[in-house]
């Protein structure tokens, strides 16, 4: 018995080496997740978000010390000999989170139309003869497939044409003469 569990230890599939591989594998999941968190503009922008709250009570906590003062020197009560913490500084610290929360959603909100367009210029997959065996669901015919291709070469030369057009206006050349 004891001869049987050490063999199953020394066996790369026996049951020291589950955890460890299990381990390694969780390991480069989340390495794969941080990398795409990295990448992802709404997960930029929710952890922006407590950044810009504290600049936000920073810069507010600034002006009313700023304010306050200032209405003691206005009052005739202190000299302006104290230093305080210079409010502008705090103001663009919080305008450039506001910038960087702008870009994100920007950044988000391209990702979205990319993704819509692509989904409505290329919906469904072709059915494949090479697997019968899988069912594709919502799949497109191969007519249907035909359509679009040729739908989208035709938006291809009208874009093609029309960078044509406007470089020969730019270079000075006049209007073209024999376009597709």
């Amino acid at each position: 018995m004891a001869s049987q569990q050490q063999q199953q230890q020394q066996q790369p599939g026996g049951p020291m080496s589950q955890p460890g591989l299990q381990a390694t594998a969780l390991q480069q999941q989340q390495q794969q997740l941080n990398q795409q968190q990295d990448f992802d503009p709404v997960h930029k922008f929710k952890m922006l978000i407590p950044q810009l709250k504290e600049s936000l009570q920073n810069l507010m906590k600034i002006a009313s010390l700023n304010l306050a003062h200032n209405t003691t020197i206005d009052n005739g009560i202190k000299s302006s000999d104290t230093s305080v913490q210079r409010f502008d500084k705090s103001l663009e610290e919080f305008y450039a989170l506001c910038d960087q929360l702008e870009l994100c959603l920007r950044l988000a909100y391209e990702c979205l139309s990319q993704s819509i367009d692509s989904a409505k210029h290329s919906p469904n997959l072709v059915p494949t003869a090479t697997k019968p065996d899988t069912v594709q669901t919502e799949a497109m015919s191969y007519s249907q497939y035909l359509g679009m291709i040729k739908s989208q070469i035709s938006c291809a030369k009208d874009i093609h044409n029309a960078l044509l057009e406007c470089s020969k206006k730019i270079s000075g050349k006049g209007p073209p003469q024999g376009i597709m």
